[in-house]
């Protein structure tokens, strides 16, 4: 009976109701670490003298306006995106809105972890087919792993280890940083390589293996889900494997169109904040590939959407280019009211709608 029931994907993959992980309550829990660490943070290293120092002045205003504006288009390349991979069966419209859907869910939820398994709910209640979302969902984590596993390298053969700690010339000075960006990359290239497998070359293989690991007995608590795993992999090859070169270039470029503006927010908030930062290429170039690694860094984070770790994580990642402590806790406050807890205000407000139009 187990056997038959595996060996279905449709049987097994049945999307489970995950209207519980999109309650507008559960933002409490992010914005409360977040706020927490802040006001740890300034109680710590608030200085008036520092603060004042701030020059509240139209350039800045035109660089946080900046910021803004990258916010807005790293949303819309993520929904344009989301229309590519789904042939256009969602409009504009409710790409740009699904987007604030599955941002929220990535908010709420530990960041190792992320919104897919959500986002399989969100699209099954938009109506879209289950081999579809199924695609959808999984290349979406390819595509995003594939954009940081191939830049990180190329930022550090182009800079060095600078990368991954300030100041550093050699990898053995990265410390405990270049021990765990190693084993994050490692685990974002297993698990990708898993996906991109999965999807594209032997997914009944991929299901089999799935199928032996988890007949052991260590884990074997494991074995429905990664069965369904293993069942997603098939209806999500049948659906891309046919796909032409077009749509998976279209879809890698509207990645990097929607990666690239979350470290370049970040970089003009710290232009705005710090005048005498140089605006050349080279150090602009160092600045992002920190950010980007920053992010890397936290993408195990077992904290919903990495609040808290991020506060604390940001002034000692770029003390060479924010040095002071005030002044950083300003810098990743502002940065996140930006990138994160927009999402969660503004799933909040729209999400309660949303389930009660696509009910049944």
């Amino acid at each position: 009976m187990q056997a038959d029931k595996d060996s279905n994907p449709e049987q097994v993959y049945a999307p489970q109701d995950k209207s519980q992980a999109m309650r507008s309550s559960r933002i409490i829990v992010p914005i409360l670490l977040g706020v927490a660490v802040v006001l740890y943070l300034f109680w710590r290293q608030f200085d008036p003298q520092e603060f004042a120092r701030i020059e509240w002045t139209a350039r800045l205003g035109w660089w946080l306006l900046a910021a803004v504006v990258l916010a807005v288009v790293r949303h819309v390349a993520y929904a344009l995106r989301l229309k590519v991979l789904t042939h256009g069966e969602l409009a504009f419209g409710q790409c740009i809105r699904l987007v604030f859907f599955w941002e929220f869910a990535s908010a709420v939820s530990p960041t190792s972890v992320g919104g897919s398994a959500v986002a399989f709910f969100i699209l099954n209640r938009e109506k879209l087919s289950m081999a579809k979302a199924t695609a959808v969902v999984l290349y979406t984590v390819v595509l995003d792993s594939l954009f940081l596993l191939l830049s990180l390298p190329i930022f550090y053969l182009m800079i060095g280890p600078g990368i991954m700690r300030p100041g550093a010339t050699t990898f053995v000075e990265t410390g405990a940083w270049g021990v765990y960006f190693t084993i994050a990359y490692a685990a974002m290239l297993g698990y990708s390589g898993l996906f991109f497998y999965g999807i594209f070359i032997g997914p009944q293989r991929v299901k089999r293996f799935l199928g032996v690991i988890t007949s052991w007995r260590l884990l074997r608590r494991f074995r429905r889900r990664v069965i369904t795993l293993g069942n997603e992999f098939v209806l999500a090859s049948g659906a891309l494997r046919r796909e032409s070169l077009w749509f998976h270039l279209e879809a890698f470029g509207y990645t990097i169109a929607a990666w690239a503006p979350r470290f370049l927010l970040l970089s003009a908030i710290i232009i705005a904040f710090v005048p005498e930062l140089p605006l050349d290429f080279f150090t602009q170039l160092e600045l992002y590939a920190r950010l980007k690694t920053m992010f890397f860094i936290i993408a195990f984070s077992p904290t919903p959407g990495g609040a808290g770790l991020i506060e604390l994580l940001f002034g000692s990642f770029l003390a060479d280019y924010v040095h002071s402590g005030t002044l950083s806790t300003v810098i990743a406050t502002v940065w996140r009211g930006l990138s994160y807890y927009v999402y969660l205000f503004a799933g909040a407000l729209l999400i309660p709608g949303w389930l009660r139009k696509t009910a049944g």
